[in-house]
């Protein structure tokens, strides 16, 4: 585990040993100015088991930052996915695994513990791993996605769950991510370099399509991630094999806005990775280097995680910032979006990145330290 910090150009590394592997983290909501709270899905290799882990992050002047474990949960089966609400009174948090199930836990903020509300894992919801779930902005809505081809809706309303399947592919389309882009609308994405746009007010298959060849033939690839800025839904970004990272603008359907990928040999810029983007998010807080250019049409800054170890914001026609490079894989990252004002950015205050490192192993989550900054 290490924690990165900084102040204007000045970058520290702190560094905490761990005795497990880190799947996934989130932040949770913020419950005060003083205390951040981080859920993780670790595994421990010996024993063969899973758990859903808090720790407290406390914003003080301490030199390394202070990071205290409060509570721990065994879940089932090993974790592939982490989403939370963003209610700070009582968060939801749900958990995809490897074994097909849902997993949906309550965190109380004030003492730091989880609480089991309910699973889903009859027959017939995902058949073997569910590779992605995202939650809605109201915070009671779900969608998954998994590598046998099909796409759930899960609803938490009154106290229990209840499940309505989107599609299903009957094993023709495996897919790799998805993520809301409004209350009836999300997009999905996984083999064969596709993304599909859904609304759930026109029911039976999505109602946009793409299909990008991203490196000419030469490799087979999968979307691993997918993010949505809030400010533009009408663009879609996703992160997938071959160091690949492009963006899909409904407007301009036909073609992908590239801004990464080894295969690409008419990107004018250097790939930051040549292996799989385990997750791209925008970063929202980052000042596009061309900021006098900023338009509709052009992509802004976003931060990549990578197989090959590197944590690095990209940009539009610009040379990629590496802020972190691990001799192992990087996981899971993710930006505290509830303090702009410590902006995270390519340039200055670095502070507030979770990212979850790993040492090659099993399907790439054998995370056995994390990073945050």
């Amino acid at each position: 585990m290490a924690v990165l910090t900084s102040s204007s150009q000045n970058l520290q590394v702190h560094r905490f040993p761990q005795d497990h592997y880190i799947d996934s983290l989130r932040w949770l909501p913020q419950l005060s100015a003083f205390h951040r709270h981080i859920i993780l899905s670790a595994f421990d290799s010996e024993s063969s088991t899973s758990s859903l882990q808090i720790l407290n992050s406390s914003n003080s002047s301490s030199n390394p930052p202070e990071l205290t474990f409060q509570s721990s949960l065994t879940t089932p089966s090993r974790i592939t996915s982490l989403t939370t609400s963003q209610n700070p009174n009582k968060p939801l948090i749900a958990a995809s695994t490897f074994s097909g199930s849902l997993l949906l836990y309550t965190a109380d903020l004030v003492n730091g513990s989880l609480e089991f509300v309910d699973s889903v894992d009859e027959k017939g919801f995902h058949l073997g791993r569910v590779n992605g779930i995202d939650v809605s902005e109201n915070g009671s809505e779900f969608v998954s996605v998994g590598e046998d081809g099909r796409i759930n809706w899960v609803s938490f309303v009154g106290g229990g769950l209840s499940t309505r399947k989107v599609f299903d592919s009957n094993g023709l389309v495996s897919y790799g991510a998805v993520k809301w882009a409004s209350p009836v609308e999300f997009v999905s994405g996984g083999l064969g370099f596709g993304l599909q746009w859904w609304d759930q007010r026109r029911p039976g298959g999505p109602v946009s399509q793409f299909k990008a060849n991203w490196t000419r033939g030469t490799t087979s690839g999968i979307v691993h991630s997918i993010d949505i800025h809030p400010s533009r839904k009408h663009t879609c970004l996703a992160g997938g094999s071959s160091g690949t990272v492009f963006a899909w603008d409904l407007r301009w359907q036909q073609q992908p806005i590239m801004l990464s990928g080894v295969g690409t040999s008419d990107l004018p810029i250097l790939s930051p990775s040549e292996s799989d983007v385990w997750e791209v998010q925008y970063d929202n807080y980052t000042t596009s280097s061309n900021y006098r250019n900023v338009s509709e049409s052009r992509v802004l800054p976003a931060m990549i995680c990578s197989e090959d170890g590197i944590l690095a914001v990209i940009e539009q026609g610009e040379e990629p910032v590496e802020l972190l490079a691990e001799p192992c894989a990087i996981n899971s990252f993710d930006i505290d979006r509830q303090n702009p004002s410590f902006g995270v950015g390519v340039h200055s205050h670095l502070d507030k990145v979770l990212t979850a490192s790993s040492e090659a192993e099993n399907f790439g989550y054998t995370a056995a330290d994390f990073v945050v900054f």
